[in-house]
């Protein structure tokens, strides 16, 4: 159907800080064909369906760019573990991953996917373990999607326990997951779901590994995410690896370094790494949030990053899908970074949460409210106490806005959301369903490993 949104604040995320008061968007088919003032717009397409929007903001849908839908489970039970994220990533993601079966990664996946649309989001990149097995319940939520399996030859469920171990076939297993998952699933969906190549890790993955994935890129013409620098433990192991090379070096010997690649967090990169991947022109993908929730410690550089020249984008990496808090906690770690109380600017915080991300993924199409674009979108409500006064709508956008704020979703020109109801899931259905999964889950962890802390509301 063609709509015509009127009477609303259109936020382009074109020109920066750009805001159309009293305006409207023209939307024909899966695109916007025009952006303006309503008395303009109302006037040309007198034909198109009219969704009066006044006291709402359209704001560009957000890109994730580092997300992790089904560790989801995990929500409340590894936040509080102490800044050791070997241990968090080694003793509880992958083995709780690895010992879920089919309908429970489906059940989280699904609740991660949920949050995503009811948090104002639009697209999502998620590299993960068994994507194949839950891809088909993603892309019925109407959500953009970016799926990679996230490939390694390390035995990944003992590293935490017995240190690093290497194994060919296990690489050669994880790869056909990826080739699988490719051939099922990319460019599907009319375009909507789509898939990158994933190496897990330096430190999980062989030069061998690397290779092979880059093989698979360039065959594909697929783009490329990893993990890096997100511990000192994988600097170290690196280093071991190839008699001192960084993790940034190291990628770059195996041609993993470039403007097609996602590099998610790193925290550990030294100054020569990061005048590296600013020639190489990559985008870091800034977890703010998720880093911060386990107390002071050593995040990402960004201002010498944004500095060197790299593509920076937000994503919230694990047990939340939520936007808002990536954006705020961003500004705030960054600022302090800065020193300055002034940059980042909530216009930048903004791009990164839309424009960058779309860049990131080669999408001139994505992250912005413009002719010729994708008509992904947010509706967010504006008479709340939290936004009012309204002084500066991006401002107050970024320092103050909520998920509850989001009113309405719209992905491919498709509501996914609509006056509060999503419409592509049944929620009570999916809550159920992840509370019963995550507690399967947990229980079959204990078990597995006698030792591990669980949560103490796990009986409840």
């Amino acid at each position: 159907v063609d709509t015509l949104l009127t009477d609303t604040t259109v936020v382009t995320g074109g020109v920066p800080g750009q805001v159309i008061r009293n305006g409207a968007l023209a939307l024909q088919g899966n695109s916007v064909v025009e952006v303006g003032p309503t008395q303009d717009l109302v006037r040309r397409y007198p034909n198109f369906s009219r969704v009066s929007l006044p006291r709402r903001a359209v704001i560009p849908g957000f890109i994730n760019s580092h997300t992790h839908t089904t560790l989801t489970v995990l929500r409340g039970g590894v936040e509080d573990l102490g800044q050791n994220i070997m241990e968090v990533v080694y003793g509880y993601m992958v083995p709780i991953i690895d010992g879920m079966n089919d309908d429970q990664r489906r059940a989280m996946a699904s609740l991660g996917c949920l949050e995503a649309i009811r948090s104002g989001t639009t697209t999502i990149v998620d590299p993960m373990l068994a994507v194949p097995s839950y891809a088909d319940t993603m892309a019925d939520s109407g959500l953009r999607l970016y799926l990679c399996e996230s490939v390694s030859d390390a035995k990944a469920t003992e590293i935490w326990a017995r240190g690093y171990q290497y194994e060919r076939s296990l690489g050669e297993a994880s790869l056909q997951q990826a080739l699988d998952l490719i051939d099922r699933h990319h460019n599907t969906m009319n375009g909507r779901v789509r898939c990158l190549v994933s190496a897990h890790a330096p430190d999980s993955c062989s030069p061998w590994v690397l290779d092979e994935l880059s093989d698979l890129a360039r065959s594909y013409g697929l783009g490329r995410t990893v993990h890096l620098a997100q511990s000192p433990q994988e600097v170290e192991q690196v280093k071991i690896m190839t008699q001192g090379r960084t993790s940034a070096q190291y990628l770059d010997d195996h041609g993993w370094l470039g403007p097609d690649v996602l590099a998610a967090h790193c925290h550990w990169c030294d100054s020569s790494d990061i005048d590296l991947l600013g020639r190489k022109g990559i985008t870091v993908v800034h977890c703010a949030a998720s880093s911060s929730r386990r107390g002071y410690h050593r995040l990402a550089n960004v201002p010498a990053l944004v500095d060197a020249g790299v593509n920076l984008a937000l994503g919230t990496d694990n047990m939340s899908e939520n936007m808002f808090d990536a954006m705020r906690i961003g500004i705030v770690v960054n600022r302090g970074m800065r020193g300055d109380g002034y940059n980042p600017t909530p216009t930048e915080v903004l791009s990164w949460a839309t424009m960058n991300g779309a860049r990131a993924l080669g999408r001139d199409d994505l992250g912005i409210l413009d002719v010729g674009k994708k008509a992904d979108l947010s509706v967010l409500r504006l008479d709340q106490p939290h936004l009012t006064p309204l002084l500066d709508l991006t401002s107050s956008l970024v320092h103050y806005a909520q998920a509850s704020d989001v009113e309405s979703v719209m992905v491919d020109g498709e509501w996914v959301m609509r006056d509060g109801e999503v419409l592509t899931m049944n929620e009570y259905e999916v809550i159920e369903h992840a509370n019963q999964a995550t507690m399967e889950a947990w229980k079959s962890l204990g078990k597995a490993s006698p030792g591990l802390s669980v949560p103490v509301d796990l009986d409840l």
